[in-house]
This record gives structure tokens, sequence and C-alpha cells, in this order.
């Protein structure tokens, strides 16, 4: 079974970081696309970074271009999230996502199979 597992969010204030893992156990996915999505309250799932692979270019957002920069170990099954510059519309429950497949789109919260419980990120102003 395949279950990935956030960690390191919390409450920043503005301005801060906060840097975001992801452990994937019960298989590898050094080919396949993982990526990170959020929700705040009242809005829609979307999309803030993906990696196919180490190395690979990652997607992210316009919101977060400049930001956020999305990272992987392979051999730790992990991606992470770091996030600078925080700002309180970041608030939001932020989710680890994997794709099974190392083909095909990896935008969309439908292109993945494995998701994580989510971790809280809070800024305050």
């Amino acid at each position: 079974q395949v279950q990935p597992v956030e960690s390191g969010g919390g409450l920043v204030q503005a301005g801060g970081s906060l840097r975001l893992s992801c452990a994937a156990s019960g298989r590898t996915f050094s080919s396949c696309p993982m990526g990170w999505f959020r929700q705040a309250p009242g809005n829609e799932r979307e999309i803030v970074a993906a990696l196919r692979w180490s190395g690979a270019t990652p997607y992210y957002a316009d919101s977060v271009k400049g930001q956020f920069t999305i990272s992987r170990e392979n051999a730790k099954n992990t991606v992470y999230l770091q996030m600078n510059s925080l700002k309180p519309e970041d608030t939001a429950v932020y989710c680890c996502a994997v794709k099974s497949a190392f083909s095909g789109s990896y935008y969309y919260s439908t292109d993945y199979d494995y998701w994580g419980q989510g971790t809280q990120v809070t800024v305050s102003s």
C-alpha cells in the first residue's frame, strides 16, 4: 500500500519560510511525478508545484514562481517544498501527491493516484 506522509507544516509570520517534506512508502517512484497541491477554505484544490523526476524542470503555479522550490530525493522516495517569503494568502492545507505512471499529464489533481493526509500551513500577517 502506497502512503505519502507529509511533515513540516505549521504557523509562521508573513515573510517567513517553511519546508515541507513528503515521504512515499510502498514502492519506488524515482521516474514518476510527485507534486504538491493546496486547498484553502472555500477554494478549490490547486496545484502548487510538481516534478517529474530529480533533475527535471519543475512546474510551478504562477502564484508561487520565484517563491517556492520543489525538489526530490529519489533514494528516500521523498519530495520537498521550500516555501519562502510566505504571505497570508499561502495559508492552506498542503497535500503531497504521487502519480503511479511516469508518462502523461501531471498538472491536475486527477492525474495523481496517491495522496497524503495533508499538512496545515498558516501564515499570520
